[in-house]
Formats: structure tokens, C-alpha cells, sequence
């Protein structure tokens, strides 16, 4: 409050203050025993009191937790059978509760002790990246606020920053800041959410109100590289079009879409009275980190009017990083794209991202307003931009992070990763018992050749026996909780693959882990001869 030309003047924050003071002062009348009734005690709630002690220690182990990482395996080497015993599975829910500081200290050292930990240094096995400490404070934050961010009404200021969150990944990574946007779960809702609205867009009858059985439709084809994520399968499945209707285009050596196969395959489809729709590039593949050549599918896309979709889950938040394939940057070009900050961007699970170009297209794709919804144009509200109504509050640890760290820095961090990974593959190629394949990306994909089977490669028996090799070190390697990775085949030999998300690991870690696959190459060539 102020005074000015003898008047005074309450500022936004004293208005609200004086509003919760008698929406406070209301409820104390209520729930005064005095008065019209007695207070409700339920099991579920819990006093202020203990839910500070609790948060208060469970902060506390999770800070010790993450320092003291380093000296902890990956993963335990433990059979399903053993944790079910330590749960108590397959025992029925307790019929009386418990004291929640026990609850929660037993379910703590449960997590801790017999978790896989993907924050580890040395855990390079998928594109899961382990949380921002931020991350995990603004999961904590949105948990206890708890906004519905489906309809604004339910979430006003969480709508707000979504939305601006959603306008500055698009900033970060060179896509149109105008563009529609939502945030999900993940990759696989991030590429359905570009899926279907490329379907309403393209498809010339009614495809919502008709379906594909429709005696107007046509059969509708997708086009996909051969390394794409399995995604595109769940999407053709799940939306009615089928999986035969994937067109799974050949690679080139650098595991890139062939674009003159590509052309091929569309003018044959529509030779035949298909309905060519839709093109998918890659943007950092699964495997190897492949970036599809998107300018020219884009391009493609362009001539024969189909939709170019984009997935982005992994690679594209590195497209302004110094030094990345300049194809990468093409993801500018796309109609829709996917990325996922859970990956890349090393926020908590889950939170994926889906962007569109032209936000209308989104609406077209996935709004219906029945009559128990009253929208005000004005206000966005999204759950007319994806598949959920009912949707939590995913954007403030990406709000909050992006805050914290910065476009330099968060650049910056994505540039070590990939500089990483590439000194791995370079240690990894001094090695005499190592075979070289692919770094693309911040991945890397290597495997063991024992000295005496170097002159045999090519050989059906010596390549069936190095895959399965191969294969025991990667599993020899995660039981020993040294260090966690994946594995690709690349042209039908099982190499191993280190992916690079972690802003925990070192250059320590990496130029060691060559040496660890050689130890244990060693240890298991030995024991399966």
C-alpha cells in the first residue's frame, strides 16, 4: 500500500494478501470445532510438521546421493527375484497404514541401494540423461501446487510458462518461435502429436469424422529411413493406417535416408493410387546419431506436398552447437517437430516435446470443446493441442532449468558431451583389440576383436562368434556395475554403443572405458574358447 495525491494505492501483491487473509479467516470459521463443525482428520493428509521433517531428510540423502555417485556401480547385479523378496511381493496391500517417516526412509533406501542410477558417470547405455538437481526441486514444486494443464482455468500460471517454454526450446534450437507446442510424456507422444497432425492436414476427406474405412479414403503411406525409432510402427498402428503402410526407405554408409530412393518410392505410391502423406527424418538416430539429410527431404517434401516431420528426440537439441552436422540445422524446415528435454536437455523424467509450425494445425488435429468446456479464445489451453486432458505440470523444471543455466552454458555442456564422446572413439581406436564403427553425435559404437580372429573378420563363424562375444562383454560390463552401455548392429556385427548425455561424466571416464572393454574382452574370449 502507498499514498499518493491523498489517496492510497494497494499494490497487487497487498490486494492478494488481503484475500487470503478472509478466505483464511472464512475457513477457520468453518472448520472450527466451536462452530458449525468438527475438524476432518484423514489418514491421507499429513501434519505440516512431520511433512518438513520428512522433506527436510529425504533433500538431504538425495544431495548425499548424487554426490557420492562416482563410487557407486552403475546398476546392482541383482535378480527380479531378489528385490520382489525385499518388497514383499506378492503380498496384498496392509489393511492398517503406517507412520510415513518409515514409509518413506524404507522406500529411500530401497531406491538407493538398488536402483539403476542413469546419473551415474558412467552410464552411457541409452538417451535417458540423468536430472538436473533443478529439475528435481521443480518436480517437487509442481507435485505440491499440483495444477491441472489441460484448460487454463485450472492452470493459469502454469499455462504461462508452458507456453513460454515451449517458445524458447523453439528459440534454442532454431525453430520458428510462432510455432504451436506441447509438452508430454516423451519421444513416442512427441512424434504422435506431429503424426496426427499431419494426418488431418493431409488427408483430402474428413479423417476424424471418417476414419480410413471410408469409401472416400485413401490408403495413406508414411516415409521413414531404415534406422528410424520404432515410434512410427505404434503410430501407424494405433492411428488406423496400418504398419504395411511404412515405407521404410534405404540408408546410404553414413546411415542417412537415401533421397533418390525416397523420390522412387513416393511416385511409385502414387502410381498405384496411394496417398503419400508423410516424411520422417531423423535427427540423431538410436543407433549411431545418423542426421538424415534434412534440407533436401524437406525439399521433397516441398514438390510432392507431404507433410516433413522431424524426430528430434536426441539430436536436436544440438542444433546450434558448434561443430554438429549442418543438416541438423534443417530441422528448421520441418512442419512439425520432437524433441525431448528428458533426454538432452537432462531434466527428469518425463518430458518430452511435440512442435508445430502453424499452431492451427494442432487444433485441427486434436480440439473437440463439448459443452461442459467454456475456453476463452485468449487463454491457451491445452488440451486442445495433444491427447490429454487431465495433464501434469511438466514445463517448470524446463522453465526453471533454462533459467538457471542459460543458452551458452546449456550449449556449451551438449559441445563436452559430444567432444567426449568423440575423445572416447579415438581411445578407443588406439587400441589394438578394438574395432571401430561409427561416432555421430555423442555416440560411439566399438567392439572387441581378439588379436588371433583380427585376419578372420568377414568369416560367417568368426562374425557369429564375435557378435556373440560381444554381446557377453556388454552384459559382463553392466553386472560388474563398472559402467552401463547399449548395444547397435550395424550391417549384422553386435557392436557396443556408448550414447553420451551425462553432464557428470568426465574425460577421465571415458578415455578408461576402452581399457575395461579390453579387460573384460579378455576375461570372457577366454572363458567361452
Amino acid at each position: 500500500m502507498a499514498v499518493g495525491n491523498g489517496k492510497l494505492i494497494f499494490s497487487k501483491e497487498s490486494v492478494n494478501l488481503k484475500r487470503i487473509a478472509r478466505i483464511a479467516a472464512t475457513m477457520t470459521k468453518v472448520t472450527n470445532p466451536q462452530t458449525e463443525r468438527a475438524e476432518r482428520h484423514s489418514a491421507v493428509d499429513m501434519p505440516a510438521a512431520t511433512f518438513r521433517d520428512i522433506g527436510h531428510k529425504l533433500v538431504d540423502q538425495l544431495a548425499d546421493l548424487m554426490s557420492s555417485l562416482p563410487q557407486r556401480p552403475v546398476t546392482p547385479a541383482e535378480q527380479p527375484s531378489d528385490l520382489r523378496k525385499l518388497i514383499g511381493a506378492p503380498s496384498l496391500i496392509p489393511m492398517e497404514g503406517s507412520d510415513p517417516k518409515e514409509v518413506v526412509a524404507k522406500a529411500a533406501k530401497l531406491l538407493m541401494d538398488h536402483s539403476l542410477y542413469n546419473s551415474h558417470p558412467r552410464f552411457w547405455g541409452y538417451i535417458t540423461a540423468g536430472p538436473a538437481p533443478i529439475g528435481i526441486l521443480a518436480d517437487l514444486l509442481a507435485a505440491g501446487v499440483n495444477p491441472n494443464c489441460g484448460g487454463w482455468k485450472l492452470s493459469p500460471i502454469a499455462s504461462e510458462i508452458e507456453s513460454q517454454s515451449i517458445r524458447w526450446i523453439a528459440d534454442l534450437i532454431g525453430y520458428s518461435t510462432s510455432c504451436g507446442g506441447i509438452l508430454v510424456s516423451g519421444g513416442n507422444m512427441a512424434n504422435f502429436v506431429g503424426f496426427l497432425s499431419a494426418r488431418a492436414a493431409k488427408a483430402p476427406w474428413d479423417v476424424r469424422a471418417k476414419g480410413h474405412n471410408d469409401p472416400d479414403a485413401k490408403r495413406m503411406t508414411a516415409y521413414v529411413s531404415a534406422e528410424t525409432h520404432t515410434w512410427i510402427q505404434k503410430a501407424t498402428d494405433l492411428f488406423g493406417l496400418g504398419t504395411n503402410s511404412v515405407r521404410w526407405i534405404p540408408t546410404d554408409k553414413k546411415y542417412r535416408m537415401d533421397t533418390n530412393a525416397l523420390k522412387a518410392q513416393i511416385e511409385a505410391d502414387r502410381a498405384a493410387g496411394s496417398l503419400p502423406f508423410l516424411v520422417v527424418g531423423t535427427a540423431g538416430s538410436v543407433s549411431t546419431g545418423a542426421v538424415d539429410p534434412l534440407y533436401e527431404i524437406a525439399a521433397i517434401c516441398r514438390k510432392y506436398d507431404l507433410w516433413f516431420h522431424v524426430d528430434g528426440a536426441y539430436g536436436g537439441f544440438a542444433a546450434k552447437v558448434n561443430g554438429v552436422p549442418t543438416d541438423l540445422k534443417g530441422i528448421s524446415e520441418a512442419d512439425s517437430l520432437a524433441v525431448d528435454p528428458h533426454k538432452w536437455l537432462y531434466m527428469p523424467l518425463e518430458v518430452g516435446c511435440a512442435l508445430v509450425k502453424r499452431p492451427e494445425a494442432m487444433i485441427n488435429a486434436f480440439s473437440y470443446h463439448p459443452p461442459y468446456y467454456h475456453f476463452e479464445d485468449e487463454r491457451i489451453n491445452f488440451v486442445d493441442y495433444g491427447m490429454q486432458n487431465s495433464r501434469g505440470f511438466r514445463a517448470l523444471k524446463v522453465w526453471l532449468a533454462l533459467q538457471q543455466v542459460g543458452r551458452a552454458a546449456y550449449l556449451k555442456t551438449l559441445e563436452e558431451d559430444i567432444r567426449l564422446s568423440q575423445e572416447m572413439f579415438r581411445a578407443a581406436a588406439e587400441e589394438t583389440e578394438l574395432e571401430t564403427f561409427t561416432q555421430g553425435l555423442s555416440i560411439a559404437t566399438f567392439r572387441f576383436v581378439p588379436e588371433n580372429l583380427r585376419s578372420k573378420r568377414g568369416e560367417a563363424a568368426t562374425e557369429e562368434y564375435l557378435n556373440k562375444l560381444n554381446e557377453e562383454i556388454m552384459l559382463r560390463i553392466e553386472r560388474s556395475g563398472e559402467a552401463f552401455v547399449s548395444h547397435a548392429i550395424l550391417e549384422g556385427k553386435f557392436v557396443l554403443r556408448a550414447c553420451i548425455v551425462n553432464f557428470r561424466t568426465t574425460a577421465a571416464d571415458v578415455r578408461a572405458f576402452p581399457k575395461v572393454v579390453c579387460r573384460f574382452g579378455r576375461e570372457t574370449d577366454a572363458a567361452m574358447r
